[in-house]
């Protein structure tokens, strides 16, 4: 038998599986390629690969010419094959032709549920928009009920887009499936809903948050996506470089203090806090987590969920794991006096503490515990370093092109950047399929870190405010997020817009 080690999408013939179930294909490890004369090309893993494309060949009128390939290439290309093939707007025209009214009073008792079939087409639809929303690497899709109709839309690189606008009369049955799969009570809508889902999604393995809530036009759904496989990034890999990077490592390399990660929400600081657990995690270290919710799990590590409703606060957890012997502990985010004394104290007792706050940079996390009625001596004894950070878009490498900025753009540029150098080139995303025409593909962080040298701490003694701590610290070295930013701009990683849009600058260009 010829053999494969590789299956590329212009090797397979798309048409060729649209009656071929996906289960039929995963079951037997094959996979239809194309028509070639009177013979149908199939890779297969072994023989029961080859009955099974036997079976489709016969369907075709054509001779089975199987080709040998590893299990694990035929898979890939399985998950990546028919996650193209389901289109969420081609599963909507589907059911449009179908009885609307039907499909609307299919989940309205428990034991009508029974009797539905994984081919009803509510299924399918919340099927492709999953399909959909990981294909597109969206980290959220937004079901949300309107007077006359239904917006769906998915959150890809922190920007929502509409992608699919179905009518009111399934609206019941869409958030019914919701909740049956993330075992809510589906009869209850009068009450917010939380639940989790874990589903195998194109072969990935993906955690949902779902949370739904009641508003006047009925119940509206927000399901946040999280890749189990790609979640847990190293420091490089979320975009520390350089000074900042090693500074940062040294931070963690300390056997006891406060390191805070700050950000508006959505900012990352979860993330880089998993990337820190992960570098300290080894076999000779306790490590202790609180978190709400515990989005990754990590081996090796303690991970606390945090319930407030029976009382589990992140204070009332932070106690506990002190009686836990640990050597790092990691709380999810201060968001009290109480649990920013048990931070500080611990610290101070001997463990290296690892945190969030929400404020807009490094310095302002500094007069934000103080505010919380830390004092200020306890602050600056216990405090390593603060690292402030926002998200901004990579410019797509498929469609990037240089360009030379304009005199307004160079001010920019060198209002941040010492080197004034005029014949920079920037670079810009022209827009493609990849990026569906947005010229950007991913995230990347910029920084900004403060370290607490003997400088900055007689001055948080001395109650100093946060704008004249930055000044401090800008005379000895410290970057802000805009400059941080505009250095990846020179490099072309992203552009000057994005840096601005994400550190409250003028985005007008």
């Amino acid at each position: 038998m010829e053999t494969i080690d590789q299956i590329k999408d212009g090797d397979i013939e798309p048409s060729l599986l649209k009656d071929i179930p996906l289960s039929l294909v995963k079951g037997n490890v094959f996979l239809p390629l194309r028509r070639e004369n009177d013979k149908l090309l199939g890779a297969v893993a072994d023989s029961q690969g080859i009955y099974a494309l036997i079976d489709i060949a016969r369907r075709y009128n054509l001779k089975p010419h199987p080709l040998q390939a590893p299990s694990g290439v035929i898979l890939d290309a399985i998950n990546r094959i028919y996650s193209q093939t389901s289109s969420v707007s081609d599963v909507m025209g589907e059911i449009k032709g179908e009885d609307l009214s039907m499909i609307a009073t299919e989940f309205e008792s428990p034991k009508d549920i029974l009797g539905i079939t994984e081919e009803a087409p509510i299924i399918r639809l919340l099927n492709a928009l999953l399909m959909e929303a990981v294909k597109e690497r969206a980290s959220d899709i937004h079901i949300e009920p309107y007077e006359n109709g239904i917006d769906v839309r998915l959150r890809v690189d922190g920007n929502l887009r509409k992608v699919l606008n179905p009518p009111k009369i399934i609206q019941d049955a869409l958030i019914s499936r919701i909740k049956i799969i993330a075992g809510l009570d589906i009869a209850e809508k009068r009450l917010p809903h939380d639940g989790k889902i874990r589903l195998l999604i194109g072969g990935k393995d993906i955690d949902i948050r779902v949370s739904i809530v009641p508003t006047v036009f009925g119940e509206r759904a927000v399901l946040r996506l999280l890749d189990r496989q790609t979640g847990l990034l190293s420091l490089e890999m979320i975009g520390l470089e350089g000074s900042i990077l090693n500074k940062f490592k040294d931070f963690l390399s300390r056997p006891t203090g406060i390191i805070l990660v700050t950000g508006p929400t959505g900012s990352g600081k979860t993330t880089t806090l998993y990337a820190s657990l992960l570098r300290l995690n080894t076999e000779e270290r306790n490590i202790i987590t609180a978190e709400d919710p515990v989005e990754y799990q990590i081996k090796g590590i303690g991970q606390i969920q945090i319930s407030p409703k029976i009382g589990l606060t992140f204070a009332s957890c932070l106690r506990s794991i002190l009686r836990q012997d640990p050597d790092v502990m990691m709380v999810g985010e201060i968001r009290d006096t109480e649990t920013a004394e048990i931070a500080v104290h611990a610290s101070l007792t001997g463990h290296l503490v690892l945190s969030t706050l929400h404020t807009n940079d490094a310095p302002g996390a500094l007069t934000r515990l103080i505010d919380m009625g830390i004092e200020p001596f306890l602050v600056a004894s216990s405090l390593i370093g603060v690292l402030a950070q926002r998200l901004v878009r990579i410019i797509c490498p498929h469609c990037k092109e240089s360009y030379t900025p304009t005199a307004e753009e160079l001010i920019y540029i060198e209002n941040e950047i010492s080197d004034k150098n005029t014949k920079i080139l920037l670079y810009r995303g022209k827009g493609c399929e990849k990026c569906l025409g947005k010229g950007y593909l991913g995230r990347t962080g910029i920084f900004e870190l403060l370290e607490i040298t003997p400088e900055v701490r007689s001055m948080i003694v001395e109650r100093k405010d946060a704008q004249s701590i930055k000044a401090a610290a800008m005379r000895n070295g410290f970057k802000t997020l805009k400059t941080t930013g505009m250095e990846k701009v020179i490099k072309g990683i992203t552009t000057i817009e994005e840096v601005l849009r994400v550190t409250h600058g003028d985005s007008e260009i």
